[in-house]
């Protein structure tokens, strides 16, 4: 057995399930394999005085095993807002102990990050102390966002060099990582994966009744549905929706707005749905179950998230998968998915464009049998068994 010591900030408890889903799915598909034994570190931050959703967040900071990855979760001090300087060298001092203790117990033959900052330079820390082959995983914000500051690309910088491979979730985000300094020849393309069992197209003509029982909202059959699937943060880009929808309703008066996700930007939103006069066609859902989420994506015409900056959405391949097009921004992975009408519209992020690109997929239906086909290759036992050859191959050669 090879054994896979992961440490990863993003990552489900019982105060935030819904929280790095990806990461654990990730894990979870590549424990699955015969070969390999997964451990996972989630280090929990905690400001040093423990309130409201900290409180909940500490007493979810417990051990557990989780579908094949033994999950551990000790905390470190966290100052919320300002400490993100701090972050890496805190996880360290608080997974370092946890991991050589393990270590010695039953070694393992390798270490790895899910997000480059603060994960990616905690575990070079831990790599390096334990002697042992590195890889860092990139997802988007982690580049875009701690990229930008002087003091994290630093680190992220000094972390790619330690590490013998670093894994992007597009060709678009592998680019960025170069531009940034990285050495381009280390950085592996590996997509994210999907539960094709759960997203999948769901159309009958009892999904919008039986969706809106479930959610208590008046769908019909024939109103056009929109999605929006992210957290409630402004580059996900929420407001320019509400605004092309504001747009829409000349040509498509009834539309709705089914807004997924939660986050600060929840309030904003809320208000100026309001004063574009949409407060009765704009739905705000919350985070939902992701047994629930394929039927919203299902029964909509499409998704629309224009974000300033992705990596590889993954709203953006559940959303596909379900056979609903996507109208989304010329970020990231983009054009790594929306590659003909099936796909969906890659548009400006301003609210006439994307108010234009939603009529199109009114006006002009895809087959949404044709539309999951764009992401046949996103299962995740397709994602696991590209992680093992890179993996295995990082082995193979000592590191």
């Amino acid at each position: 057995m090879k054994r896979l010591l992961s440490i990863s900030t993003l990552y489900p408890n019982a105060a935030h399930p819904r929280f790095g889903t990806f990461v654990s799915s990730s894990l979870e598909a590549l424990a699955a394999r015969p070969d390999w034994e997964v451990t996972a570190i989630n280090p929990v931050g905690l400001p040093p005085v423990q309130v409201g959703e900290y409180r909940a967040l500490a007493d979810a900071a417990v051990d557990e095993r989780r579908a094949g990855v033994s999950v551990h979760r000790p905390s470190f001090t966290l100052i919320p807002k300002i400490g993100g300087r701090l972050n890496p060298r805190m996880i360290e001092r608080a997974v370092l102990p946890l991991a050589r203790r393990l270590h010695a117990q039953q070694p393992f033959d390798m270490v790895d990050a899910q997000f480059f900052y603060p994960d990616g330079p905690a575990a070079a820390a831990i790599a390096r102390s334990l002697d042992l082959p590195l890889a860092i995983k990139a997802r988007g914000a982690d580049i875009h966002y701690w990229g930008a500051k002087g003091f994290a690309r630093r680190k992220m910088l000094s972390a790619s060099s330690q590490a013998a491979r670093v894994l992007a979730v597009s060709e678009a985000l592998a680019g960025d990582m170069a531009t940034l300094g990285m050495d381009r020849a280390k950085i592996a393309v590996h997509y994210t994966g999907l539960d094709r069992d759960r997203f999948r197209p769901l159309q009958n003509a009892g999904l919008r009744r039986m969706l809106g029982d479930r959610l208590s909202l008046p769908l019909s059959e024939k109103e056009p549905i929109l999605a929006t699937v992210g957290a409630l943060i402004e580059r996900k880009g929420q407001d320019l929706v509400l605004r092309a929808l504001a747009e829409l309703s000349r040509d498509y008066p009834e539309t709705r707005l089914l807004l997924v996700g939660e986050g600060p930007d929840r309030a904003r939103l809320k208000a100026l749905a309001g004063s574009l006069g949409l407060a009765q066609r704009v739905h705000f859902l919350g985070l939902l179950d992701h047994d629930l989420l394929p039927l919203v994506l299902s029964a909509s015409n499409a998704m629309v998230l224009p974000s300033a900056s992705e990596g590889l959405a993954n709203a953006w391949v559940e959303a596909l998968a379900c056979g609903t097009p996507i109208v989304i921004g010329d970020v990231g992975g983009a054009r790594e998915l929306v590659r003909g009408p099936a796909a969906g519209i890659i548009v400006a992020p301003e609210p006439g464009e994307i108010a234009r690109g939603v009529a199109t997929i009114l006006d002009h239906p895809r087959d949404p049998r044709e539309t999951a086909q764009v992401v046949d290759a996103f299962g995740w036992a397709e994602h696991a068994a590209a992680l093992d050859q890179i993996y295995s191959d990082i082995l193979a050669k000592g590191g």
